[in-house]
């Protein structure tokens, strides 16, 4: 097991590798596993590729995200701008679909609203505006329709959770609760915990997972 000095180094030294964003003005602090990260980025985009890198990183166990955006001069944009940005990205992103989803953009925040029919759709709206210019934050409010949840749910989720041969299938456990999906056990990394999640929000009739999955 890494000590939390080791997880530091590899966290700091993996976003520096990382040419996607610029590590300058990222602060690192660990204790117990839990990775903290503040200071402040260029843009939104650059704040969620931060959070994908460090949870790549084999040992973090929780990760609390602390980083503004302070946008350069040159990144700055109206609201009109942005919102004008942002209907044609959803427009043009074919995993979204046409006229369920609403946009309203203040002081550089988008907020999404609507609903869609699976957890993907409402995923690829919010990536698909949050790398724009003059972005600052993105507030995904976008529900899901209602569908009726399989009386097998619980096996279909084991069945995904093993189809995707993550090593720590056995070690999690799934119960379903009317739409809700919660899982519980230990694996040993962020990314298997992830991938377990989005194995839940896949099953037909989930409308929330609850992941109580530790990283041990």
């Amino acid at each position: 097991m890494k000590t939390d000095a080791q997880l530091k180094t590899d966290v700091t030294r993996e976003l520096e590798w990382d040419p996607s964003v610029n590590a300058t003005n990222i602060g690192v602090a660990v204790k117990n596993g839990v990775v903290t990260l503040t200071g402040h980025l260029d843009t939104y985009g650059e704040k969620y590729a931060v959070e994908r890198i460090v949870q790549r990183v084999q040992g973090v166990q929780a990760l609390a995200v602390e980083l503004d955006v302070k946008l350069a001069p040159e990144h700055k944009r109206s609201d009109s701008e942005i919102a004008e940005a942002a209907e044609v990205a959803l427009k043009w992103h074919s995993e979204i679909p046409n006229d369920r989803i609403q946009l309203r953009v203040e002081k550089g925040r988008i907020t999404l609203k609507g609903e869609v029919d699976w957890d993907f759709q409402r995923r690829a709206a919010e990536r698909a505006v949050q790398s724009l210019i003059g972005v600052v934050a993105v507030n995904n409010t976008i529900g899901l329709k209602v569908h009726a949840t399989p009386a097998d749910i619980e096996t279909r989720i084991r069945n995904a959770l093993e189809r995707h041969a993550l090593d720590e299938s056995k070690r999690i456990n799934v119960s379903v609760s009317d739409s809700k999906a919660i899982l519980t056990g230990a694996v040993h990394s962020w990314s298997e915990r992830m991938a377990a999640q989005g194995a839940a929000w896949s099953a037909p009739g989930i409308m929330n997972v609850e992941n109580n999955i530790r990283v041990a």
